[in-house]
């Protein structure tokens, strides 16, 4: 679990994004602050692993708050200026996210930082296996769980992906691109073989030239994916 606390100066701003701290299952929200003073006020009360800031502010700036600290946490920052992204870059943040923020985005952002805690707790070295066996992606007004060993394939669909699983007979249907989720799958246990489709490559019953089959369902090899298909057959996917 990541203690976070939330500074935004705008009072909606701030409880739009307290609220999305709590569908997170492993953030724990420990203070919302107004200013960079109840932050302050805040970090002093608690054991911070991550903040959420907002750039601009009266007083101190988020950028020249965090800048102040001796003893940093985790940043990631939020505004609605993409112009300072790269002096946030250079502070060393997680991650910078320009508003609105949809939530997929925002999922990755807190995925990113709880690797990073995962990497730093464990002494430098990343722990035998994935550093996470699952991912939240966002359905309706919730995070569903997805499970990296019960996924079959996805297919995309638009601006939509279905997910489609081992456990459930219907798939998860989520708005997020296939670049999002590939950056979250685990390298090596998933393929891309076709514009619209990524396989979990242990699922994977049978390959012809042009498809490849899970079970009875077949799906077609794209003439851009061809080589990845080499790779699994030859084992060096």
């Amino acid at each position: 679990m990541l203690n976070c606390i939330a500074i935004d100066d705008e009072p909606l701003a701030l409880q739009l994004l307290a609220d999305n701290i709590s569908k997170v299952p492993y953030l724990h929200l420990v203070a919302s602050c107004g200013d960079v003073f109840e932050a302050t006020r805040a970090l002093q009360e608690n054991q911070v692993d991550l903040i959420f800031i907002d750039i601009q502010m009266p007083g101190l700036t988020g950028l020249q708050f965090i800048e102040s600290l001796a003893k940093r946490p985790m940043v990631i920052l939020i505004t609605a200026y993409k112009q300072y992204a790269l002096e946030g870059y250079s502070l060393d943040v997680v991650d910078y996210l320009v508003k609105p923020v949809p939530m997929e985005r925002f999922i990755r952002a807190c995925n990113k930082a709880q690797e990073l805690y995962l990497l730093k707790t464990s002494g430098g070295r990343l722990p035998n296996g994935p550093v996470a066996e699952y991912m939240f992606v966002n359905v309706g007004y919730s995070l569903f769980k997805v499970v990296f060993t019960d996924i079959e394939w996805i297919e995309g669909l638009k601006d939509y992906l279905q997910i489609h699983l081992k456990s459930s007979p219907k798939p998860v249907i989520v708005r997020m691109s296939f670049k999002a989720i590939e950056e979250q799958l685990p390298p090596g246990q998933f393929v891309r073989i076709h514009k619209s489709f990524v396989v979990s490559v242990s699922s994977i019953t049978a390959i012809r030239k042009t498809s490849v089959f899970i079970n009875e369902h077949e799906f077609p090899v794209g003439d851009t994916y061809r080589e990845v298909i080499d790779r699994l057959t030859k084992g060096n996917a």
